[in-house]
């Protein structure tokens, strides 16, 4: 197992990772087929884009010399370069089988011209030195149609603008145009203190830094010269940002799952490599530490199939955690983070030892409308209020829960039962006796202070609720008044526990369950349910395999409630703990 501390550990690392996709390369090189699952976008974009997003990890890896790599090392460096060029030229020559079409409005296509972009500012040398005259302008022509085409008003418009920040390093035509009119679309998601929304004010996720920062830092690298106040402004911005950001991360990298493309997993810390990579100045050591130690733990999970390629899912491979725009290529998103490879091995980053975070115990977030929390045992938790998001598949359970934790992760459903339903860490509700139960969908109003978190929103049609979730110093309280028309019941989940580690399996000695409350305590963790007002029997919920995103099979403490129509106030507490 790699240790991961130099430059040549993380370029072996990438290396190790993209391998085993060698085989699966078109004879052209422009396709990567590696999977026969779908995304919205077709078949021809799926091939391509899994050729683009490996460029994310061999744009950085090229920028560099690698001189101190063993020799075959290199020269499988040398096989990759010719590989990537290869599909690069017959991807953008429209006589070639493998042509990647021609653009449309709202194209797949535009993002993974944004890894294309980046690659050939990184290592001209590679992909466009080379070329020949007719070879570079099928390149210009064939990214230049994102400037001829409607483009979605969000983190989208970077991909705009980093392929005109390409033109102009490369001293071919830009549109000028389209840059500030991207660039406008840009400032309108800036909120301030370093925090930006993604094209909707009340999605503040993971697009924020390994999105909107990450362009904007490539931007505040490359266009120095050219536009250096608008670079400073960036930079300013990131410096900020990072403050709050390192919240979401326990003290050795690991983050909290929350929001939509958790398949991209250690994209998570790339804002942290563009940070390093743009020279922003907040502490060098803790940027080392937070994406080491978020690849050292990814590399150690099983995301990997057989063959050893990324597969779609979380911490182990799942479908149905998925979105409509994940494809078999879709998660090499994540090499992202290999922007670090950009930096030379005498670069402050490398030479930098790794310096822990120090963290308070609780932190409001004020943009994010959360509260973060970093209990004494390493548990890392986000209590958010007033998120959503488009449909992308389970986008409830992705924003609307309690809590989210980075040692429980969190359930998605693949059902309306209670069991199939995995409602771990919100309030789920079905009118009595028709066992179809749903989680709260939209919040009407919310409040974020340094103590609780306040929701009102309608569970279910007539069903009004107002949750109060306090945080304690291991687990927290909920508080729920409670207005319905008619009978309900309801159940108020925990977090979810694996029911096993590795091959042992809990059994019965394990639990402890009495008429209000349910504790297990297995040999790998602890997790409970209290009900402490209001007429609640507690019970484990065993939910549907392969419903949580971190473990395939689950348990989850919850207080069960039937209730008259009337008004009740109610009052729960949930912990849980992993070794």
């Amino acid at each position: 197992m790699r240790e991961l501390r130099t430059r040549n550990d993380v370029a072996l690392l990438l290396l190790d990772w993209i391998r085993p996709l060698k085989a699966h390369y078109s004879e052209g090189g422009a396709w990567l087929k590696i999977g026969d699952t779908s995304a919205h976008y077709g078949e021809t974009s799926i091939r391509m884009e899994g050729f683009s997003r490996v460029l994310w990890g061999l744009g950085p890896l090229f920028s560099q010399q690698n001189t101190t790599l063993p020799e075959e090392i290199r020269q499988e460096i040398e096989e990759w370069k010719m590989l990537a060029r290869n599909g690069l030229i017959h991807g953008t020559d429209p006589d070639y089988a493998e042509y990647w079409l021609d653009v449309w409005d709202y194209d797949q296509k535009m993002v993974e011209m944004a890894a294309i972009a980046n690659a050939l500012m990184l290592a001209p040398g590679v992909f466009w030195e080379p070329l020949t005259v007719e070879q570079r302008q099928n390149v210009y022509n064939w990214l230049n149609q994102i400037n001829a085409h409607k483009v979605h008003p969000n983190n989208w418009r970077f991909f705009r603008v980093l392929v005109n920040m390409l033109f102009r390093k490369l001293g071919l035509p830009e549109d000028r145009e389209c840059m500030q009119d991207d660039l406008k679309v840009i400032e309108n998601c800036y909120e301030g203190d370093g925090w930006y929304f993604d094209g909707n004010p009340g999605q503040k996720d993971y697009y924020i830094p390994f999105a909107m920062h990450y362009y904007g830092l490539i931007y505040a690298a490359q266009m120095k010269e050219y536009d250096a106040e608008y670079c400073n402004i960036l930079r300013h911005r990131a410096e900020s940002f990072y403050s709050d950001f390192i919240y979401w991360f326990d003290r050795d990298g690991r983050e909290v799952p929350f929001g939509r493309s958790l398949t991209y997993r250690f994209a998570h810390s790339a804002a942290f490599a563009a940070m390093a990579f743009a020279g922003i100045p907040v502490p060098v050591g803790e940027l080392k530490h937070l994406v080491l130690g978020n690849l050292r733990y990814w590399m150690n999970q099983p995301i990997l199939d057989c063959a050893g390629i990324l597969t779609i899912g979380y911490q182990y491979p799942n479908l149905i955690m998925s979105e409509r725009y994940n494809a078999p290529g879709s998660p090499y998103w994540s090499f992202k983070t290999f922007l670090i490879l950009a930096l030379p091995e005498e670069h402050p980053f490398w030479q930098a030892g790794e310096v822990k975070p120090a963290l308070e115990g609780k932190k409001l977030l004020a943009h994010p409308n959360m509260i973060a929390v970093h209990e004494q045992s390493g548990h890392t938790l986000l209590y958010p209020a007033g998120q959503h998001s488009a449909n992308f598949g389970n986008t409830t359970a992705k924003y609307q829960k309690f809590v989210y934790s980075n040692l429980f992760g969190f359930s998605v459903s693949r059902g309306t039962d209670l069991e199939d339903g995995a409602f771990d860490n919100t309030l789920a509700a079905t009118r009595a006796g028709e066992n179809c139960w749903r989680m709260r969908r939209e919040i009407r109003q919310f409040e974020v202070t340094e103590e609780y978190t306040r929701t009102v929103y309608e569970l279910l049609p007539g069903v009004t609720v107002e949750s109060f979730i306090i945080p304690q110093p291991e687990g927290h309280i909920r508080i729920h008044h409670i207005e319905t028309e008619e009978d309900i019941e309801l159940a108020d989940g925990g977090f979810a526990i694996r029911m096993e580690d590795g091959m042992v399996r809990m059994d019965a000695s394990m639990i402890q369950t009495a008429d209000r409350e349910t504790h297990c305590r297995f040999p790998w963790g602890n997790a409970g349910a209290v009900n402490m007002e209001g007429e609640g029997e507690a019970k484990l919920v065993t939910p549907f395999p392969n419903t949580n995103l971190m473990y395939g099979i689950t348990v989850i403490p919850t207080i069960y409630f039937k209730l008259k129509a009337g008004k009740y106030s109610l009052k729960n507490y949930f912990y849980g703990v992993q070794k």
